[in-house]
C-alpha cells in the first residue's frame, strides 16, 4: 500500500529536505522500513535500539494515534497520511 509520510523539520536531512515522502507498507513497520530503503538513517531516529517506537516519538495513521492502534503493527491504508512528530521539551 502507498502512504504518504509527513516528514518533521529536525528529520528532514534524512529526506533531501522534502517534507513529504512516499512509502510502501500495509503496517507501519513496512512503512519505516520503506523510509529506510529510500533515506537511510531516518529509521534510527525514529526506532529505539530495541526496535520499537522511541519514547518521544509520536506517530500518527491519519488522526490515530499508533500508540493506541497496535504500534509498529498498526495498518497503513492505502493512501493514509503518516504523521511522525517529536516531542518537543522546554520551559524555564
Amino acid at each position: 500500500m502507498s502512504v504518504k509520510v509527513r516528514i518533521p523539520t529536525i528529520l528532514r536531512t534524512y529526506t533531501g529536505g522534502q517534507a513529504e515522502v512516499p512509502a510502501e507498507g500495509t503496517k507501519l513497520s513496512e512503512v519505516i522500513e520503506s523510509l529506510e530503503k529510500d533515506h537511510p538513517g531516518i529509521a534510527a531516529r525514529v526506532l529505539d535500539d530495541q526496535g520499537k517506537l522511541r519514547r518521544f516519538v509520536n506517530v500518527y495513521v491519519n488522526d490515530d494515534d499508533v500508540r493506541f492502534e497496535g504500534s509498529l503493527d498498526a495498518a497503513t491504508p492505502d493512501g493514509a497520511g503518516i504523521s511522525i512528530i517529536p516531542a518537543v521539551a522546554g520551559g524555564c
